[in-house]
């Protein structure tokens, strides 16, 4: 998986920058640990720390060109480069029929020559999740790339002079001329619960879009576009469809398994991570060998379950079975509450987003469950991306979100307790036009959606739908896999993020994904042979949360500290009185899961501004 970071500036002799590049470079040890480097020239400098999946003995970065650049002892290229690309074999093939030699199996030197053969245009023969630094010394130009779903990330920070750039933020953070600063729409970033392409809680730094490229060169910085969802005709029947599908998810879970490491898979007993699950097991087994799997639970889930809206039922009985089915090595993960409220582990878990973003306990429980699957494998097959792609959320269905004029999971969420307006003061809220801001977000999503032509207004809707969950939520959860299992050092693979798989699906009409009633039904049909059926007609559950009322108790206290006197940097922002409502209802066992979300992004958020000493400007209220 491995990350990568560095610095690009045309004003000063960065051959001079050796302590500030390594330092940029051990703040993602842990995304890489078992090997690092830097690279160094007069303007650019690239560091990298390697978690080694294929080719271990080789493939070390930053990854030079045997080619002489335009000066002695410079070669031609240089590359730093994180993630995986699934189809390198093939391009190694073809770029060998085209001369290039090579000396390593690894697919970082693919991609490098790649783009030695085929300039930027080499991203769209790439087939993967990446984010990729290249230096190419005749142009003096950096070319960052980052993958077309953005499963993996990429930051960058513009200076006046060129721009830093990293994996995560804390490796821009970790030089002197990056700021820890935010400001009104900063906050809203934070208060908002989705992820905006391009848009970063740390003033003056953002990431790299899903699907775009970066140039950056002495005139500047340019943002290039090279993959879009469009929209087409969809003109297969149900039968191809439910083929199609099934054809390509043949290929791509196999394709997703290669690596000279350990691999597992996440099973929960749900449709999407058990059709993966199912499928991996096979292509196990046609080697010889048997798929381990991995759940996470908590003590007495099971026994004293709870139904509710969103988790009708547990996942421990169906994961248990599934495994039964497919013939699979299974683990469960069984955890606490005191490993869930435990401040070491709190701490890493906000260390390794470094941004403000919060899932409640589900965060907690998800680096949890990655460390303990780290001890037994490297690589992690995982079913996110499915409800996005085949429309399986309640917004998709519901008349409320579908006709709500915003994000729909906001509408949802706030029903039910999850706005920020709940627990701040109305005057900080509209001091920083959360409204207006959240509104303006809206409707640049919506201006984005492709249009196709005869469409009547509700299948529009689903369309915009769709869009708007693929490109505004399924960010979210790829930032949080990506940021969990990395801080354990566990390379997660979302084999329903495939983007040939998102293109033909997102054109399927909505009739046809639910032709049977149910939600995700052209899922569950290509999947039908795969399955028990018990696991083929059960409901949609999220992913568990504990249902423990001392945990929520343990919350308040927190949010206490965060509406203390002093210290506190949300203390002026928060209302006192909605605080005690939320502790009345904790008391009483009444807080609801959504409130709960709320408590935590807002206990959060306060340990974030601590914790990266975040200076607030321009915010009415603020003293900090």
């Amino acid at each position: 998986m491995c990350g990568i970071t560095g610095w690009v500036d045309f004003t000063r002799d960065l051959t001079r920058q050796t302590l500030a590049v390594e330092a940029m470079t051990r703040t993602l040890i842990a995304r890489g640990p078992d090997a690092g480097g830097t690279w160094l020239d007069t303007h650019a400098a690239l560091g990298h720390r390697r978690l080694a999946i294929i080719d271990l003995e080789h493939g070390t970065q930053p990854m030079r060109t045997p080619e002489p650049g335009p000066r002695d002892g410079t070669p031609r290229a240089v590359i730093s480069y994180g993630g995986e690309i699934y189809n390198f074999r093939e391009l190694r093939e073809e770029l060998a029929l085209l001369g290039h030699r090579f000396t390593t199996r690894s697919d970082t030197e693919v991609a490098l020559r790649a783009y030695l053969q085929w300039g930027t245009d080499f991203v769209h023969r790439l087939n993967g999740m990446y984010a990729i630094a290249i230096w190419d010394t005749a142009r003096e130009e950096l070319l960052l790339v980052r993958d077309r779903l953005g499963v993996k990330p990429l930051f960058y920070y513009p200076t006046p002079d060129g721009v830093l750039f990293g994996s995560e933020p804390k490796a821009i953070l970790a030089n002197p001329l990056a700021q820890a600063t935010a400001g009104a729409e900063e906050l809203c970033d934070a208060l908002l619960f989705l992820r905006t392409p391009g848009r970063v809680p740390f003033r003056g730094m953002r990431e790299v879009k899903p699907g775009h490229l970066l140039r950056v060169g002495r005139d500047g910085i340019c943002e290039e576009r090279y993959w879009a969802l469009e929209s087409r005709p969809h003109t297969d029947d149900l039968r191809t469809t439910i083929a199609t599908v099934r054809d390509l998810l043949d290929d791509i879970v196999p394709r997703q398994m290669v690596a000279d490491v350990p691999l597992v898979s996440l099973l929960s007993g749900g449709l999407d991570s058990s059709t993966v699950t199912a499928l991996a097991a096979r292509a196990r087994a046609a080697d010889g060998g048997q798929l381990s799997t991995f759940s996470v639970d908590f003590t007495g889930h099971t026994e004293n379950f709870q139904a509710d809206p969103i988790r009708p039922t547990p996942d421990g009985p169906y994961a248990l079975e599934v495994a039964r089915h497919v013939g699979s090595d299974h683990h469960a993960i069984v955890l606490d509450r005191g490993r869930l409220l435990d401040p070491a582990v709190r701490r890493t878990v906000l260390g390794a987003w470094d941004l403000p973003f919060n899932f409640a306990d589900l965060d907690v429980s998800l680096y949890l469950l990655f460390a303990a699957v780290r001890e037994h494998a490297t690589v992690a097959l995982s079913g996110e991306g499915a409800d996005e792609v085949f429309g399986g959320y309640l917004w998709f269905s519901d008349p409320g979100a579908r006709s709500a004029d915003t994000f729909p999971w906001l509408k949802l969420g706030a029903h039910r307790g999850l706005d920020p307006r709940n627990l701040f003061h109305p005057w900080f809220v509209d001091g920083i036009d959360l409204e207006e801001y959240q509104a303006d977000l809206y409707r640049t999503a919506l201006a984005e959606v492709p249009q196709l032509e005869g469409e009547n207004a509700e299948e529009r809707r689903t369309r915009e739908l769709g869009y708007v969950t693929l490109t505004r939520w399924l960010p979210i959860l790829l930032d949080k896999k990506d940021r969990m299992g990395m801080a354990s050092s566990l390379e997660g693979r979302v084999p329903f993020c495939d983007h040939r798989l998102v293109e033909y699906v997102f054109n399927v009409p909505w009739e046809m994904k639910t032709f049977s009633g149910e939600e995700k039904a052209l899922l569950r049909a290509a999947a039908a042979d795969l399955l028990p059926e018990s696991v083929l007609r059960r409901k949609k559950a999220a992913y568990p949360s504990i249902q423990d009322p001392a945990y929520d108790r343990a919350l308040i206290t927190g949010l206490a500290t965060a509406t203390g006197e002093g210290e506190a940097p949300l203390s002026p922002f928060l209302d006192g009185d909605a605080v005690r409502r939320l502790t009345a209802k904790t008391a009483t066992g009444s807080l609801s899961e959504f409130e709960r979300i709320l408590v935590e992004s807002t206990v959060r958020l306060d340990d974030w501004l601590r914790t990266y000493q975040v200076e607030l400007t321009d915010v009415k209220g603020s003293t900090h």
